[in-house]
């Protein structure tokens, strides 16, 4: 089995392209370059892929659609190339589930350093405890409707889910019994970037217990582990 990394470089640019695919391939990777979103689609019928990079700015589809499209059917880590001026296309791509960025014009040792370093996140993430995608998911009192991103209590009412609190729930309920570090939990739920730190995630976690426990002073479903991280301690049953 093929265990070299497959990494696809989409830009319209062919001098990009050419440069990092022939950069990447003298590092060691097996690499495929795609010029725009249609052509990566291509690339995905054929090919198993293990990470993308990925520009924002493409004629036609851009990479803010792809990278939708991406999240929406597949857990390929994606690393966005942006340039100085498109820090709003940066935040919503960070924001969609990309796992890093870098704006143009960029070094390619920095670029290298920064899909090994993804590679490595990735693949030291935990498997998922025998919760596949189901549209909705069972635990304490509570339902998780995942595709309209809705949680419901046992009385039928729709508790709000911010965008940060749906990804961190559905990241305890994936993982359910296992011990999750922050920094893992940053992985699972926004990709590690400049902008996200380990107390982030405590923050985020605080959030969630208001809304989930029924007492969050003495939380009875998510569990903190000093020097550990979180664990989610209740069955999680699909219906």
């Amino acid at each position: 089995m093929d265990t070299v990394p497959h990494i696809a470089v989409v830009d319209d640019h062919r001098d990009i392209r050419d440069l990092v695919g022939k950069y990447l391939v003298q590092h060691g990777y097996r690499v495929s370059v795609a010029e725009s979103a249609a052509a990566l689609r291509r690339l995905l019928e054929r090919n198993a892929l293990d990470l993308v990079i990925l520009d924002v700015m493409m004629p036609g589809e851009d990479g803010i659609s792809v990278c939708r499209h991406l999240r929406g059917t597949t857990e390929i880590p994606i690393i966005f190339l942006t340039a100085m001026a498109e820090e709003t296309d940066r935040i919503i791509g960070l924001e969609l589930g990309a796992d890093d960025y870098l704006t143009k014009p960029f070094n390619p040792r920095e670029l290298l350093a920064r899909i090994k370093a993804v590679l490595r996140r990735v693949n030291s993430l935990p498997p998922q405890r025998g919760v596949p995608k189901a549209r909705l998911l069972r635990f304490d009192r509570w339902a998780l409707n995942v595709g309209r991103r809705e949680l419901q209590g046992a009385d039928g009412v729709a508790v709000p889910l911010s965008t940060a609190e749906f990804r961190l729930l559905s990241a305890f309920l994936d993982h359910a019994g296992l011990v999750l570090s922050r920094d893992q939990l940053l992985d699972l739920t926004v990709g590690r970037s400049a902008d996200c730190f380990d107390r982030s995630i405590d923050n985020q976690v605080s959030r969630l217990r208001k809304k989930i426990e029924t007492d969050p002073r003495n939380p009875m479903l998510i569990k903190t582990h000093w020097g550990g991280g979180y664990s989610f301690t209740a069955e999680v049953e699909q219906a």
